[in-house]
C-alpha cells in the first residue's frame, strides 16, 4: 500500500508542477486556456473557479497530463477571440509556454535539493571501508578507515566531502568524465589531511554507472563493523548458528578488517564451478571467541559464482547530519540539478550510439518500486527521490522528439531560422514518426521492469 500511495503522490505532484508551468505562463502571455488536466480518461474530480475560463480535472489514468488552451488549429475561434488563441501568439511567447512545463519540473528539483540542503539530511560520514581487492583503491594505498576530507578532479580545486554519498557522487561523475581523482586522506575525523591518493579513474573504460563500477573503483561503502546483522530463516548463516551482534574476528585464519572486508571473505566462499566451500569463522559473542563453520550458498552474479549467507554483514555505518545556509543550500541546489541534469543527458546519449546498455531506461514499475523504498526509508530520502524524478521528467521532455515538448521547441526553432512554420503533412509525419519512438523506448522500459523485479 505505501508503495502504491508513493508512487500516485509523485507522480501527481510531478505531473501537476509540470502542467502548471504551461498553464501558468499561457495565462502571463494572454493565452486562454480551456482545461488544465493531471491524468487521461474519465475525470474523477472536475471544478471551475468563477470567472475563470479554465476547467481544472483531475483523471482516472494518472500517466501525463495536458493543459488546453484556445488554437484555431483544433477548432473554430470567435473571432473575438482570436488574439486569445496559442497558434495566433508571437514565436517568443509560444516558445515560452512548450518550455514552461520541463522549466517548472526543473525548478521543483532545485527546490527539493535546496530544502533538503537547508533542512539537513542524515548520510554515512566519509570513512572509507576496506578495498575490493585488486582495485584502484587498493593499488593507490588505501586500506580502509581513512577519513576523506576533500577530492580533487583533474585541475579543479579541492572540494570538501561532508559525507560517502558526496564522495560517491563525486567518483560517479570523474569515472565518467574519465578524469582521475585525488583523495585528501587523514586518520580521524578531528584530524588534517595525511596524505593525498590518486583513482586513476581515468583508466577505467567505463560505460555505466552501475554497482559494476564501484568494484573496479573499491570503494563500496563507508567503513562499518565486522558485525552480523539480521539473519534470514532458513540461510547459511541461521544453519551454521550465527546470531545478530556477533563479530567476526577471523575467517579461515585470516583478520577481518571491517564489514566490506567480511563481504568480500563470503563471496569467495563459492569455487569457480559453484561449489559451495565450508569457511571456518571465528566469532565473538558477549565477551566469548566462538569457532564457528560456514558454508555460503553460492549464487551467480554477473556470470561467476558468489558465496551469499544471507543474513545482514556490517554495523550500521557512523553518520553525519549535511546541512547548509540559506544561500549555499540554494547554490548547491542549482549545481546538483544541472549535474544530474548533465549526467541524464550523457547517458541517454551513451545508449544511444551503443556505449552504455538499453537496460537503464526505467519505466513506471521501477518508477513505484524505488518510490515505496524511499518512503519506508524517511521524508528526507522521499524527498531525494521526487527531486531526482522531476530532473529526469524535465530533460526528457526537453528530447527533440516531435511528440515531447522538446520537439516543439525544434518546429519553432525551424521557424525562427526560416521565417516558415512546419507544414501539416510534415508535422503529421514527424508526429507519428515521434509517436513510433516514444512507444518503442516506453516497451523497453516496460521490459526492463519487469525483468528487474522477476529476475
Amino acid at each position: 500500500m505505501l508503495t502504491v500511495v508513493a508512487f500516485l503522490v509523485a507522480l501527481g505532484l510531478l505531473i501537476a508542477i509540470h502542467e502548471y508551468g504551461h498553464y501558468r505562463v499561457a495565462v502571463a502571455c494572454g493565452v486562454k486556456v480551456l482545461r488544465f488536466s493531471v491524468g487521461f480518461g474519465r475525470p474523477l474530480l472536475r471544478w471551475q473557479r468563477p470567472g475563470s475560463p479554465t476547467e481544472f480535472v483531475v483523471c482516472a489514468l494518472p500517466l501525463g497530463g495536458y493543459v488546453r488552451m484556445l488554437d484555431e488549429r483544433e477548432g473554430p475561434v470567435d473571432p473575438a477571440e482570436r488574439h486569445l488563441a496559442f497558434n495566433t501568439q508571437p514565436l517568443r511567447s509560444r516558445a515560452a509556454i512548450v518550455a514552461a512545463g520541463p522549466a517548472a519540473n526543473l525548478l521543483l528539483a532545485v527546490a527539493l535539493y535546496a530544502l533538503l540542503n537547508w533542512t539537513g539530511v542524515e548520510e554515512p560520514k566519509p570513512v572509507l571501508g576496506s578495498p575490493v581487492p585488486g582495485s584502484l583503491a587498493e593499488q593507490a594505498g588505501i586500506s580502509g578507515g581513512e577519513w576523506v576530507t576533500g577530492v580533487a578532479r583533474a585541475d579543479r580545486e579541492t572540494v570538501p566531502v561532508p559525507s560517502f554519498e558526496a564522495l560517491r557522487w563525486q567518483m560517479t561523475q570523474a569515472a565518467l568524465s574519465g578524469e582521475d581523482l585525488t583523495l585528501s586522506l587523514a586518520e580521524r575525523e578531528d584530524a588534517m589531511p595525511g596524505r593525498q591518493v590518486v583513482l586513476a579513474l581515468s583508466a577505467l573504460d567505463v560505460r555505466e554507472a552501475d554497482a559494476d563500477l564501484f568494484r573496479r573503483i573499491g570503494i563500496m561503502s563507508p567503513w562499518s563493523a565486522p558485525e552480523v546483522g539480521q539473519v534470514m530463516p532458513g540461510g547459511a548463516a541461521e544453519a551454521a548458528g550465527l546470531l545478530p551482534g556477533d563479530l567476526v574476528q577471523r575467517v579461515d585464519g585470516h583478520r577481518v578488517r571491517d564489514g566490506q572486508h567480511l563481504r568480500s571473505l563470503i563471496r569467495e566462499g563459492a569455487g569457480p564451478q559453484g561449489e559451495a566451500l565450508t569457511q571456518r569463522w571465528d566469532v565473538l559473542r558477549s565477551g566469548s571467541l566462538l569457532e564457528l563453520e560456514v558454508t555460503p550458498h553460492p549464487v551467480q552474479q554477473s556470470g561467476q559464482w558468489v558465496g551469499r549467507v544471507s543474513a545482514y554483514i556490517g554495523s550500521p555505518p557512523a553518520m553525519t547530519t549535511v546541512r547548509l545556509g540559506p544561500v549555499d543550500g540554494l547554490v548547491q541546489g542549482v549545481v546538483r540539478t544541472w549535474e544530474v541534469s548533465w549526467l541524464t543527458l550523457r547517458m541517454l546519449g551513451r545508449m544511444l550510439i551503443g556505449e552504455a546498455s538499453i537496460s537503464n531506461l526505467s519505466g513506471p514499475l521501477t518508477i513505484a518500486d524505488y518510490a515505496g523504498k524511499s518512503a519506508s526509508i524517511g521524508l528526507s530520502s522521499y524527498l531525494l527521490f521526487l527531486a531526482l524524478i522531476s530532473v529526469s521528467l524535465g530533460v526528457l521532455n526537453l528530447l527533440p522528439l516531435p511528440v515531447l515538448d522538446g520537439g516543439h521547441l525544434m518546429y519553432y526553432l525551424w521557424e525562427a531560422v526560416t521565417g516558415r512554420s512546419v507544414s501539416d503533412v510534415w508535422m503529421e509525419r514527424l508526429q507519428r514518426g515521434g509517436v513510433a519512438v516514444l512507444l518503442a523506448l516506453m516497451s523497453i522500459a516496460l521490459f526492463n521492469d519487469v525483468a528487474r523485479l522477476t529476475g
